[in-house]
């Protein structure tokens, strides 16, 4: 009861397993499984549905069931409770012989979603065998005269069990002449020996009896026992000896009952008795003992049974040679057994469907076949094929499972149904083939849309075509026929900058010609991606598109655009043959002091154009002095090539062309003033002196010109309007003078020295500053006027260092001029500009300033 017990539990342990392992295997879509062997009919083995994720009632619906690879059926299915179970009793033993793990295959197949899973169940070893001997009890000839220390080779036991239920160890008891040894032979396998500790004495002891006890590794173990008598002989000094120490021979598995398979040969020196050998099997297993006889005469070993090369491919077999004085001699037989292609494939249809429409998509499963051939090597390789020409493919699924799908799309007026030959062929000389038919009818629907004749368009169009230009042809054909196979094109909506795609490009609806309809600007457009769909005359309608590209390529039609220096008045020609230009300049200065690689000026140009259009480079046309100044060919930085010298002159007219690398080149010009000064007077004066030579008839005026002349001219006004009033100030101040007394000749209150006078005429003055701020750009420079807090006492004595001498000469004497009629000077006159308002006062001060230096100004 308590052996019971623990094999139950060990049972339930398994079941464990099983369940544990299933949920872990059922998310790769294949389950596995394991029961203990020799389970009743009915056993559980595990919950499919459970772990499949199938409902009870969808069993039954979807048409599941259970197909075991082979001839016998060792699991069915519970349709009521979704569980595997044991269809007979398994014995391991009897299926998996010799093999350490033992696992069955079956395949659980839902019809009714054309899917199958694939299950293995492993066949769990008990310890359900005891050790055996073949012989329970030995008789064993030994002489007295054998020395101790030798050795003899005893029969091994047999256990069916594997693992730690397999034979595991001997024990010897009965005699302490002989002890037991255990030698590993070449497989792992344990061999007994029986070992002579103590010398035999005949006249002492004629007969010895002795147990050997063999003991497997189960809990409980299981043991198996043999008998062995030794009975002690006089003396046989010779023993058999075999010609060859192992026999190897190949056999095929088709060799008729009775045949011959190996003779075994050995000899005896002795005579008599002692020299007369006989053969017999030393090891041996149960089902070899079956199929193997061996002649006990003549050592012929023949076959008694079928051989058969799936079942066991190879035999080892140990034969014992012994004389009449029982010495022996042992040989190792290997017999190896070849295939013979005596197995055709078999094709199993598992599943297969009767219609298909013929719009299924490709790759729908029309049918599921299991191909198997029990042969091995060349021999079990199947190929399998479709006969003829159909619109079907096989796939291989896994291991041996095929399916049969579509291949392209199915047109029923072409054919309505299909009688497809499944042909399964192996490796085999000469081949075995079988074969299965699967009937399948088409059921017809509209199923054929145009086709383009490419994957996508793409053309290349050069800007400024002409309106109407053809593009490219786009076509599609239908494989249908009549009104079907009638293709028109059009285009699919879209807008290019906002305007309609269809005011940039057509297509013509019958021809499928794609037009441009105007004229086409690479730097606003540079390409154009759009959609042609071609459409049948089906009911309903079917189409297609495709991707059409158009590339706008440019053309250099844009020249350089100078963006420093600005832009002249006119625009002109730049006369090198290249392409047409546009003229730039603008003024810029420059300290006489600079270093050679100053930087002067930068001309910056931009072209509209892309690529090699775009690409622009810069070079010194002319200059007025060669040599002092270079351009950079990429940068456009103007810089001086040396140090200016005193020779040099100040102004310095360069001219530099921007081309680009277009074919033909197109060009623009940039005209730069350089002005080479010391100090602010000396650039003045060469600014004054540009602005008269500007003047000169035949050249264009440039931008500081024009502002000269316009603030002479408003000067001038000015200076008229300032007269005019200092003589009404005049004539009033005498008309005052007439009507009041002598002494009220000033204003009380006010400090004599906040007047000035010119011929008598006193004018408030107030004293102001300025700040003026000169650049290279003379659009840049800045001029800050503001008017002091409080007002001066008195006028300064002399003028300062960087002002000129007074505009009247100090040679009048000094009481010659009233006190209230002071001689203006170029401070009392830049104080005077200064109590205009900032826009007037900066006026009058560059105009006075520029008359003073060219000394054409008197009072």
């Amino acid at each position: 009861m308590c052996v019971a017990g623990r094999r139950w539990g060990r049972r339930q342990r398994a079941l464990l397993w099983v369940m544990l392992l299933a949920a872990w295997e059922a998310a790769w879509g294949q389950l596995r499984y394991s029961v203990p062997e020799e389970m009743p009919k009915g056993s559980f083995v595990g919950d499919v549905a459970k772990d499949l994720g199938l409902q009870l009632p969808e069993l039954s619906d979807r048409g599941v069931r259970v197909v075991s690879e082979g001839r016998s059926q060792y699991f069915a299915l519970q349709g009521k409770s979704g569980h595997l179970v044991t269809a007979e009793r398994i014995d391991r033993e009897q299926l998996c012989r010799l093999v350490e793990k033992c696992v069955l295959r079956c395949v659980l197949i839902v019809e009714g979603e054309m899917k199958f899973y694939e299950i293995e169940v492993e066949i769990m070893d008990i310890n359900d065998n005891d050790p055996s001997f073949q012989e329970t009890e030995k008789e064993l000839r030994v002489s007295e005269t054998t020395a101790p220390g030798s050795r003899f080779p005893l029969r091994e036991a047999q256990d069916a069990d594997l693992g730690p239920n397999s034979l595991q160890s001997y024990e010897l008891s009965g005699d302490e002449h002989f002890s037991l040894a255990v030698q590993a032979g070449p497989g792992g396998d344990q061999r007994p020996e029986l070992v002579l500790a103590k010398a035999l004495d005949r006249e002492e002891a004629a007969f010895h009896e002795l147990v050997l006890r063999a003991m497997d590794g189960g809990d409980p173990a299981r043991t198996g026992t043999a008998r062995i008598r030794v009975t002690v002989l006089d003396a046989n000094d010779n023993a058999p000896v075999f010609s060859q120490a192992e026999y190897t021979v190949r056999v095929p598995e088709d060799l008729p009952v009775g045949s011959v398979v190996v003779s075994v040969t050995a000899k005896d020196a002795d005579e008599g008795q002692n020299g007369q050998v006989k053969y017999s099997f030393h090891k041996i297993s149960d089902r070899e003992s079956e199929l193997f006889r061996l002649d006990a005469e003549s050592g012929k070993i023949t076959v008694e049974d079928g051989l058969d090369f799936e079942e066991m491919s190879s035999h080892e077999l140990e034969v014992q040679a012994h004389d009449g004085g029982e010495l022996f001699d042992t040989t190792k037989v290997s017999i190896m057994v070849t295939d013979v292609n005596d197995n055709a494939p078999e094709i199993s249809v598992r599943s297969a469907l009767s219609e298909i429409s013929e719009d299924a998509p490709t790759g729908t499963v029309v049918a599921l076949l299991h191909v198997q051939d029990r042969d091995s090597g060349a021999n079990g390789e199947v190929r399998c094929s479709l006969d003829g020409d159909v619109p079907f493919r096989l796939e291989k699924s896994f291991d041996d499972y095929y399916r049969v799908v579509t291949a392209r799309e199915l047109d029923r007026e072409q054919v309505s149904e299909y009688n497809v030959t499944v042909r399964a062929a192996d490796g085999g000389s000469p081949a075995l083939q079988s074969s299965a038919v699967l009937a399948l009818r088409v059921l017809d629907v509209n199923d054929n849309a145009p086709v383009f004749a490419e994957e996508r368009y793409s053309a290349r169009l050069a800007e400024n075509n002409a309106a109407g230009a053809l593009v490219l042809t786009v076509r599609a054909t239908d494989a249908d026929w009549g009104q079907n196979a009638r293709v028109r094109y059009r285009l699919s909506e879209g807008r290019v900058r906002g305007a309609p795609l269809s005011s940039y490009v057509s297509v013509q609806a019958e021809t499928g010609a794609l037009y441009a309809l105007r004229s086409l600007d690479y730097e606003q457009v540079r390409e154009l991606r759009l959609w042609v769909r071609a459409e049948d005359g089906g009911a309903p309608a079917l189409s297609s598109n495709v991707s059409v590209l158009l590339l706008v390529v440019d053309e250099n039609d844009n020249a350089p655009q100078v963006l420093y220096p600005p832009p002249a008045a006119l625009r002109a020609g730049s006369g090198s043959g290249s392409g047409s230009g546009v003229a730039w300049s603008g003024v810029e200065l420059a300290p006489r002091w600079s270093e050679a690689g100053a930087l002067v000026a930068k001309v910056v140009a931009v072209d509209a154009d892309a690529g090699q259009n775009a690409w622009l480079s810069y070079e010194l046309a002319k200059a007025t002095e060669p040599g002092l100044f270079r351009v950079g060919l990429h940068s456009g930085e103007v810089r001086t090539a040396r140090s200016p010298l005193a020779r040099d002159a100040a102004r310095h007219s360069l001219v530099v062309v921007v081309k680009d690398h277009g074919r033909p080149a197109l060009s623009a010009t940039a005209t730069l003033q350089v002005v080479l000064a010391e100090s602010v007077a000396e650039l003045l004066a060469e600014l004054g002196s540009a602005a008269d030579e500007a003047a000169a008839p035949g050249e264009p005026a440039v931008s500081l010109t024009r502002w000269l002349v316009l603030a002479v001219a408003a000067v001038s006004c000015l200076f008229v309007a300032f007269l005019l009033l200092l003589l009404a100030l005049r004539l009033r101040r005498w008309r005052r003078q007439q009507l009041l007394p002598p002494d009220s000749g000033a204003l009380r209150g006010v400090p004599v020295s906040h007047f000035v006078g010119i011929d008598g005429v006193r004018a408030f003055l107030q004293s102001y500053s300025h700040d003026v701020s000169l650049t290279a750009d003379s659009r840049k420079s800045q001029l800050r006027f503001s008017a002091g807090g409080s007002c001066c006492d008195t006028l300064p004595a002399r003028p300062l260092p960087d002002e000129p001498a007074p505009l009247l000469g100090d040679d009048d004497p000094a009481g010659a001029l009233p006190s209230d009629t002071l001689v203006p000077s170029v401070s009392s006159l830049r104080q005077f500009f200064f109590a205009i308002p900032s826009p007037l006062a900066s006026l009058l001060f560059f105009f006075a300033f520029f008359c003073v230096l060219q000394g054409d100004i008197c009072w």
